[in-house]
């Protein structure tokens, strides 16, 4: 998945945007599953990647709200 700026992320309606995070969480996961199995990752600072786009989905999420 391509890195989400805070200006697309903003751009999504929030239908889409709880779609992404959903997708980015389950990546996250299967990545989480994969080293504790013992799997060597061909990116190890994917995960980093991921929590960030998490992060800034949920911020502007948040942001929204208020």
């Amino acid at each position: 998945m391509d890195i989400l700026s805070a200006n697309k992320i903003r751009e999504m309606d929030e239908r889409e945007r709880e779609r992404t995070l959903l997708t980015l969480r389950e990546e996250l996961m299967m990545l989480y599953s994969q080293q504790t199995g013992g799997g060597i990752s061909d990116n190890p600072a994917k995960a980093k990647m991921l929590r960030k786009q998490i992060a800034r989905i949920l911020t502007i999420k948040n942001e929204e709200r208020r």
